[in-house]
């Protein structure tokens, strides 16, 4: 059934991620405005090419998307080269996958749940092609899909936990930009998070989760992950219910949630955030001062090993989990709120990931990988 960082890549990697972009779309042709095609330098000189397909959020989305091209770009050497479609609709989808089979591309690259279904007829009805698909698996695995997906609610219940340790009203938020499970699989371990935060601090003012409710699947969507304005607009109505740490999980929608808390703190307001994906105060710097961290997936190093594997022709399709034992999810670095987060809470979250590594402390959530 379909469903659903290594960090110290994912930290050196996004930080480089204007670079790369500049460097490969300098010789760029276009088809259609929704299919235009990005290539890097000197990619027709190279035997093995590697190409992605977006998601509708674009290639600078600051989440997935990016960290899926960084990963490629990561990959790239004196004979592997990289190129990307961007699908500004889903409809762009089939065609786009499908101009990157008659070009004969060593390995495709998908990006997202929606891509799913485009990304699995592509596959059986061209078994000899490779592919990769991030977020999103396949049961039973398709032998020439290399399906790459990451456990975040281990990482999300970290980062639930450590906003009912950080909030000063008792109050946090969730949101997501589509309710798809690659989205409330994040949310869950955010809820569960604070449950558990409440949980082992009895005497204190439990803390209250607004936006989601793992146990009733209900919450706040903005529609889509590119909608900035909404995502502005929703964590100002949060705002204004007393919540003072946020958490988006919806891509470029984020920022507008970011400019929300940049707004409320020029007004005086005392109100933070954590990011998703990538590590914020590397891929959205300008916020950086609101993100206590992020809830993050090794998107990068697991899109370089199925290029860099399938370029050295040692593919293996089936199905990549990444997990906070395997590197695959963690929370990122603490940056300007290194000296804010207490000691501890510090050690206390150290203790729940060795917890949840164990198995010990359980990350329930309705949507698994």
């Amino acid at each position: 059934m379909k469903r659903l960082l290594w960090l110290a890549v994912l930290v050196l990697g996004v930080g480089m991620l204007v670079a790369p972009f500049a460097a490969s779309t300098s010789s760029a042709t276009t088809a259609k405005p929704a299919r235009a095609v990005h290539t890097t330098t000197a990619t027709s000189a190279k035997k093995f090419e590697a190409c992605m397909v977006t998601d509708t959020g674009g290639i600078d989305d600051r989440s997935f998307n990016a960290s899926s091209w960084q990963g490629v770009v990561e990959a790239e050497s004196a004979t592997i080269g990289g190129k990307y479609l961007q699908s500004t609709t889903e409809s762009a989808y089939v065609p786009n996958i499908n101009t990157f089979i008659q070009e004969k591309c060593g390995i495709i690259v998908t990006v997202g749940f929606l891509m799913g279904d485009a990304t699995q007829s592509a596959a059986k009805a061209h078994p000899s092609q490779k592919f990769a698909i991030v977020d999103y698996t396949y049961s039973p695995a398709i032998k020439n899909i290399d399906a790459l997906v990451f456990n975040t609610v281990q990482d999300g219940f970290l980062g639930g936990y450590l906003a009912a340790g950080m909030s000063k009203t008792h109050v946090v938020a969730t949101f997501g930009g589509e309710k798809l499970p690659t989205v409330t699989i994040y949310m869950d371990g955010f809820w569960d998070g604070v449950q558990y935060y409440n949980k082992q601090h009895p005497k204190l003012t439990a803390t209250k989760v607004i936006g989601w409710s793992e146990k009733t699947q209900n919450g706040s969507f903005t529609g889509d992950f590119t909608n900035q304005g909404n995502g502005q607009r929703l964590t100002t109505s949060f705002i204004a219910e007393d919540a003072d740490i946020i958490f988006p999980v919806a891509g470029n929608v984020g920022l507008g949630a970011a400019k929300a808390v940049e707004d409320a703190d020029a007004s005086g307001g005392k109100v933070n955030m954590e990011w998703v994906d990538t590590d914020g105060c590397i891929s959205a710097k300008q916020y950086c001062k609101y993100f206590i961290t992020s809830v993050t997936k090794g998107i990068q190093s697991a899109v370089k090993n199925a290029v860099v594997t399938a370029a050295a022709n040692k593919f293996k399709g089936g199905n990549y989990i990444g997990t906070l034992k395997n590197g695959g999810v963690a929370l990122s670095p603490f940056h300007d709120f290194a000296s804010k987060v207490p000691a501890s809470l510090k050690s206390a979250l150290a203790k729940v990931k060795a917890g949840i590594i164990s198995g010990k402390i359980p990350t329930p959530t309705k949507s698994p990988v």
